[in-house]
């Protein structure tokens, strides 16, 4: 329900902005979406004690510094409408739909063992060329047993685990015997 809501905001601020306006306020709003990950911000701006203008005042300063008028215009309606809570889904959609409209993507490979700078380099960009994207990717060592490429907003994960290959090697040789 708040991708949906947050969609209809992005729609109106692609209409009035520029893409180089849109990259600085998605940053904006991605620093403010961090902020609802602390606890004590969150009672706060979910405290029906605390009045509308003093929500409005503690995001307004916080994004003073940017000098934005639609990021002002926009927390002004949200706080206006009761619909702060939706700050960290309209930060995401406005990433992927930044994403989307640049064709620029991030990725995480995970592999239990290390794997050098090159050969995800080499990975990301046989994955532009075939998605005709640009397709970044960073490592995270963790216990999946083999490599797997995950690039969740284009919706591609690829994996391959040593156990299944090695299942499937013994498979096809008891079927050739």
């Amino acid at each position: 329900m708040e991708e949906l809501i947050a969609k209809r905001y992005i729609k109106a601020l692609k209409n009035s902005s520029d893409m180089s306006a849109l990259e600085g306020i998605s940053e904006i709003f991605s620093a403010i979406a961090e902020s609802f990950k602390n606890d004590k911000f969150v009672q706060i701006i979910n405290n029906p004690d605390v009045s509308q203008k003093k929500k409005s005042d503690i995001l307004l300063d916080a994004v003073k510094s940017a000098g934005s008028k639609e990021v002002e215009n926009l927390i002004k309606l949200l706080v206006e409408h009761n619909r702060l809570s939706i700050i960290p889904a309209l930060a995401e959609v406005m990433r992927k739909d930044l994403a989307d409209t640049s064709k620029t993507y991030t990725g995480i490979v995970y592999s239990d063992s290390d794997i050098d700078a090159k050969v995800i380099e080499d990975l990301g960009n046989g994955l532009s060329k075939k998605f005709g994207s640009s397709i970044s990717l960073v490592f995270v060592k963790n216990n999946f047993d083999g490599i797997k490429v995950d690039v969740e907003d284009l919706g591609i994960e690829i994996n391959f685990s040593k156990t299944r290959i090695n299942s499937q090697i013994i498979e096809h040789i008891v079927k050739a015997i």
